[in-house]
């Protein structure tokens, strides 16, 4: 199985450290992967995303021009990625910052107050994490062990950081489930 994840917010919301860990994620699940991140002009507060593909299979290309997921963690990603995801694809939109919703009914979307569980969690910066995990259960592109575990190597500084970061990802997938 392949996927092909589109992951986009502004600069400063953690989309690419998403990307990464989902991406060495899928390396410690023996999966094949590939990453490749894009920046706006500017940095942080300008638009950013990345593109993952996790495979089971060798991938031909890095390029991903028909995604079969994405997580939209801002109104400008949702408008710019909703209209490339494949039909039956998973679209995760941040809806604390997104009031719109899908246009498309050919799609599998998933409504996650990203912002507001990671404030109820006491950490605003684990939204990214809130939505990984909604996409991991939507998609079970890898599993969250494996990307726990590259949470945990990435951050092997800063050991602290991992429960509240398990604890997004719990969340993430449980509001998937609902």
């Amino acid at each position: 199985m392949i996927h092909e994840i589109v992951m986009a917010g502004f600069g400063g919301q953690g989309v690419m450290l998403i990307g990464q860990l989902m991406t060495y994620g899928g390396m410690l699940a023996n999966k094949q992967v590939s990453w490749i991140p894009s920046y706006g002009p500017e940095m942080r507060g300008g638009t950013a995303n990345c593109s993952v593909i996790v495979s089971d299979e060798p991938i031909g290309a890095p390029i991903v021009s028909e995604p079969t997921a994405v997580i939209a963690m801002n109104l400008p990603s949702l408008d710019k990625f909703e209209p490339l995801l494949v039909p039956g694809g998973v679209l995760i939109i941040n809806s604390s910052l997104i009031e719109r919703k899908a246009k498309r009914d050919d799609i599998k979307v998933h409504y996650v107050a990203a912002n507001d569980i990671a404030a109820e969690l006491g950490n605003a910066k684990v939204a990214n994490m809130v939505v990984l995990g909604a996409l991991l259960e939507a998609t079970a592109a890898v599993d969250s062990g494996p990307v726990l575990q590259a949470f945990t190597k990435m951050f092997a500084k800063r050991p602290e950081l991992l429960s509240i970061n398990q604890q997004a990802l719990s969340r993430g997938a449980q509001n998937v489930k609902r």
